[in-house]
């Protein structure tokens, strides 16, 4: 979505992470906002006349009425490029380790970090050259994003045409264009970054059975409980039963290309486990260390609950960016219940009708939706690849009913 003028506008009413405003004439549903003196993160998810209703990402605390509130004009999207590798997450894409280094352990409301860094210069080998004809999805040239993962730069998904110019062998930052495409919409220029709105499942070009397994490491799930490459699946238990513990073991020894690990509601005791553990282990495959095909998302239980809600999408968008260069990626997401737990606390907020258990009605609905993600497929490029997902399920007490 192209960004607009910003408009402002102020807010009348603060409950917990739901905020409304008044004032947003030109406001669009999910449309990324800045909430307060601090630009608190915020994203609209009811519009009535011109006004808002405004799911916060960070904590309100102090927030109070009479704050502006600054449209965007941009939908949540994830910046997407080489760095995501070996990077940690919060729910809404905020690089951990860069906000530790700048601001200390505690990640201050309003902080605004580039997802990846723009100033580091990656070493760019062209893959097409001028005069070529070019579809979304072709890979325009290759970045060695870590020694197991060849990153490839694809052209974005709307943009087709003809190579005008590509630059020679080299070293580029993430904003300079290595390329630029005559497309029937004008000259396009094309950067080793993409942008995608997280709620958007990125095109494909068709799905496919799924034919291949995902080899475990664990010989009783791959004899007893098997899953496919892009299969989806589902651990389920009562609280301290060995979920977590079983995502891990699957996250390091599985043979996917990437593995996205997602801590959604997670404790910070068992995320500080991950972020100890993967750096230390050793690829099966090649020997070199784990993170090196691996992203964190860590999104603890301490952490605003609208974040929750965000990061299962983050981690689902960067799966599919890599999966679209015909990788086969695993997610973990740790846990769907808690994540449920969330949509339940906002959509009480909200005010919505609820069903079964206090949820909103459109949890059914919302599952399915992520679950969909998933899958074999043949990308826009041709080639094959896939995302499974394997999620982590508890119910209250246990109780399976």
């Amino acid at each position: 979505m192209t960004a607009s003028t910003p408009t402002k506008a102020t807010i009348t009413r603060i409950n917990g992470p739901v905020v409304t405003a008044t004032g947003l004439t030109d406001s669009h549903m999910y449309e990324v906002v800045h909430v307060g003196e601090l630009g608190l993160v915020g994203e609209i998810v009811r519009l009535r006349g011109d006004s808002a209703t405004i799911q916060v990402y960070e904590d309100t605390t102090m927030l109070k009425p009479g704050a502006p509130v600054l449209c965007t004009g941009a939908p949540l999207s994830v910046w997407l490029g080489p760095g995501l590798i070996g990077n940690i997450y919060d729910g809404i894409q905020r690089p951990l380790p860069t906000i530790k280094a700048l601001s200390g352990p505690w990640v201050r409301r309003g902080e605004k970090t580039p997802p990846l860094d723009t100033a580091t210069r990656w070493a760019f080998e062209p893959a097409v050259t001028a005069g070529q004809s070019l579809t979304p999805g072709q890979t325009i040239g290759f970045v060695a994003e870590t020694p197991l993962v060849r990153h490839r730069i694809m052209v974005p998904p709307g943009i087709s045409g003809t190579v005008k110019s590509i630059v020679s062998k080299g070293d580029y930052t993430l904003m300079q264009p290595v390329a630029v495409v005559d497309s029937p919409a004008g000259l396009r220029e094309i950067t080793l970054l993409q942008k995608w709105p997280v709620r958007i499942p990125r095109p494909i070009r068709e799905r496919l059975p799924i034919t291949e397994p995902l080899v475990t490491g664990q010989r009783i799930i791959d004899t007893f409980f098997p899953i496919g490459k892009g299969g989806c699946a589902a651990i389920p238990g009562g609280f301290g039963t060995g979920k977590t513990i079983t995502q891990h073991q699957l996250a390091k020894w599985s043979d996917a290309d990437i593995i996205v690990f997602i801590g959604c509601g997670e404790r910070g005791n068992e995320m500080t486990e991950v972020l100890r553990e993967f750096p230390q282990l050793k690829d099966p495959r090649s020997g070199r260390p784990l993170m090196e095909r691996t992203i964190l998302i860590a999104n603890t239980s301490n952490m605003p609950v609208a974040a929750r809600e965000a990061s299962i999408y983050t981690g689902i968008t960067l799966a599919e960016y890599y999966r679209d260069m015909g990788l086969h990626v695993a997610v973990f997401a740790d846990s769907t219940s808690r994540w449920a737990e969330a949509l339940r606390e906002l959509a009480g907020r909200l005010e919505e009708m609820p069903a079964e258990e206090g949820f909103p009605a459109t949890l059914p609905t919302r599952l399915a939706q992520f679950y969909e993600r998933g899958g074999a497929v043949s990308t826009l490029s041709g080639e094959p690849g896939s995302v499974s997902i394997v999620g982590a399920v508890s119910p209250p007490g246990g109780d399976f009913s």
